[in-house]
């Protein structure tokens, strides 16, 4: 076993099977990250339109509201086999897609989003299972913060990746590279040595399976909190996203300027994810969330300030702080959840954690004009400092010990 002090890539990097893991969400998450800015592209090509364009986003988004429900495959039969069947399927429903070449047919491409959406929400959920089944529980907090790091290190490579090659040779070629993605990844999957029991035979319904997910989320000491804190974070994560563009003019920049900001967050979520572990060691999961959360509610504040220093600054912090609370979330389900139910407890953590993030844009763009981006966020600061107060403060009988 290595020591507390190793580095946290090294420690997941010298344990094989961790290793296969973190390989496969880097290279799934390549082609995913391409193909997202890339099909809005497309659709901006063929029709023009904007609203069009960002339906592509909405078809890929809308499938996680059914997490709850999706999230039970994943606990009918064993995760590495479904995993595997999963990567295939979508690697064989993107190759339809090199036939677009005509408004008339983004019907086609609109449904394999809507399908990739739904079929990634089962395939984050059985990963999560199998991650939990194949990495020491000792490693799922370096693994998830390297995972945060891969994530955001893909959102900033893949996207310029997907859109070079789009310019080059068309939307077809990005289907082609997510494609191809997905067949290598199904390779380094099938390479995990993981034991898996089948799963005793289950008679009951499907909805009764998922609210076994939800209630046993709910009635959890340490995971309900993170997992209503985490809600709470991407509800004025949203809000605060919202707000983008408006603190760009505030700066007297162009809204390209706005890519900056994004760059700048996505290497401070890329530092966070490498001290993960070690923090979580340290000072357990409620208590990383909670930090994490006060510099994102600090971070948040300070963007009023019209300033460029400080909105680099800032922008740094929100991703550091952002991650923080979502790792611990992932971390502890994995860790607190028996198996038999990991991949809906998965499903339904990711649901009640993200769905806030669409909300809180939605409000945002309707607060942003008529009250303005200042009080906002000043408003935000003051909300995600109680969330992170909530969280410090648990009740009775949540987590002891550090390294919960």
């Amino acid at each position: 076993m290595t020591t507390k002090t190793t580095w946290p890539l090294v420690r997941v990097l010298r344990d094989p099977e961790a290793g296969l893991c973190l390989s496969g969400v880097v290279v799934s998450g390549f082609g995913t990250s391409a193909l997202w800015l890339a099909s809005g592209v497309w659709v901006k090509d063929l029709t023009g339109s904007d609203g069009l364009a960002a339906l592509c986003m909405l078809a890929l988004w809308v499938p996680t509201l059914a997490g709850p429900l999706l999230g039970t495959l994943a606990d009918r039969g064993r995760r590495k086999p479904l995993l595997i069947g999963v990567n295939l399927l979508l690697g064989a429903l993107l190759l339809t897609l090199v036939s677009i070449d005509a408004p008339g047919d983004l019907w086609l491409l609109y449904a394999v989003l809507f399908v990739y959406g739904a079929a990634g929400v089962v395939h984050e959920a059985a990963e999560s299972a199998l991650v939990a089944a194949a990495v020491d529980p000792s490693l799922l907090g370096d693994f998830n913060g390297l995972r945060m790091t891969a994530t955001e290190g893909m959102k900033l490579l893949a996207p310029l990746a997907g859109a070079g090659l789009y310019a080059a040779y068309g939307g077809a070629s990005v289907a082609l590279l997510d494609a191809a993605t997905f067949v290598l990844a199904t390779g380094v999957y099938a390479l995990l040595r993981v034991r898996e029991e089948k799963p005793a035979p289950d008679r009951g319904g499907r909805r009764r399976r998922s609210a076994e997910g939800a209630r046993h989320l709910w009635a959890h000491p340490v995971l309900r909190p993170l997992v209503l804190a985490g809600g709470a974070t991407m509800l004025c994560a949203g809000l605060n996203g919202a707000m983008v563009y408006a603190v760009v003019d505030g700066l007297g920049h162009s809204p390209a300027y706005a890519g900056v900001l994004y760059a700048v967050q996505g290497a401070g979520s890329v530092a966070v994810g490498l001290l993960s572990g070690p923090a979580l060691r340290r000072l357990g999961a409620r208590h990383f969330g909670a930090y994490g959360i006060a510099l994102l509610a600090l971070a948040v504040a300070l963007r009023a300030v019209p300033s460029d220093p400080v909105a680099l600054v800032c922008s740094a912090a929100i991703g550091a702080g952002l991650p923080a609370v979502l790792i611990a979330a992932l971390t502890s389900v994995q860790r607190e959840t028996p198996g038999a139910l990991l991949g809906r407890v998965t499903a339904t953590a990711h649901t009640l954690v993200y769905a806030p993030n669409v909300a809180g844009l939605a409000a945002g763009a309707a607060l942003v004009e008529p009250v303005g981006h200042r009080p906002v966020l000043v408003a935000l600061g003051v909300a995600l400092l109680v969330t992170a107060a909530a969280l410090c403060a648990p009740p009775a009988g949540a987590e002891a010990a550090p390294g919960r």
